[in-house]
């Protein structure tokens, strides 16, 4: 039995990502900020509901005793929970608070979730991370005029945090190089997040996190990937 849990699986990639690990014989906590969006989740793709606020320390530490007393083992975690700050807004007028909301959900969020369950990930025969990043968050991406992430309007706080995302997989995968820690980038996938404005699916996005989420032993880690494998960033 392969126990997996998804941060933010109510929706969007979460919620697509969760139905496509149970497909693949997985266990999955479908965890989300309440009660309601988590038990819903739940029923949709047969997994199991989580009560798990990536901002609350205390809400992240029960979900993990949570799972220490179900299966004492967690084996795949997908750090997918994130926000994208509200809308569009001139870097000018964006302030401290603008960024720091996000940076708390996109990347403190993930820290707290790590540092509760990485002992239940150390016990699993193949733990796995999948971190969700973005081609907004990598420089060769932004800066080559042949990608579309060259040619979104300069932002701040969101892709700030999926850079971030990257670097904080790095130093993850250098520290504990029994597991898989990777960054994944789903692609534009038209999703509330982006107010629907990706051109994939969200079965197309989900496809290389529920790849990564699959990797074996010898896979990648400390990588930056995207539907064609391992990139540069």
């Amino acid at each position: 039995m392969t126990i997996s849990l998804i941060t933010g699986a109510n929706k969007g990639l979460g919620l697509e990502t969760a139905r496509q690990l149970v497909a693949a014989g997985h266990t999955v906590y479908t965890a989300a900020r309440n009660a309601d969006n988590a038990e819903r989740a739940a029923k949709e793709v047969g997994g199991l509901p989580l009560v798990l606020d990536v901002t609350d320390d205390a809400s992240v530490h029960a979900a993990a005793l949570r799972v220490a007393e179900e299966h004492g083992v967690l084996d795949v975690l997908v750090n997918n929970a994130g926000i994208n700050g509200g809308g569009p807004k001139p870097l000018g007028e964006c302030t401290g608070a603008d960024v720091a909301a996000v940076l708390d959900t996109n990347v403190v969020g993930i820290v707290r979730v790590l540092h509760a369950f990485l002992p239940l990930l150390e016990l699993s025969e193949n733990g796995t991370v999948v971190n969700v990043g973005s081609g907004l968050g990598s420089f060769g991406r932004v800066h080559d005029p042949e990608r579309a992430e060259s040619r979104v309007p300069s932002l701040l706080p969101y892709p700030v945090s999926k850079a971030a995302v990257s670097m904080l997989t790095v130093q993850y995968a250098r520290a504990y190089p029994g597991l898989r820690i990777n960054v994944v980038d789903p692609g534009p996938t038209a999703t509330d997040l982006n107010r629907h404005q990706g051109f994939q699916t969200v079965e197309q996005g989900a496809a290389p996190i529920v790849r990564a989420a699959l990797l074996g032993p010898e896979g990648p880690t400390g990588a930056f990937l995207d539907g064609a494998g391992v990139s540069p960033w």
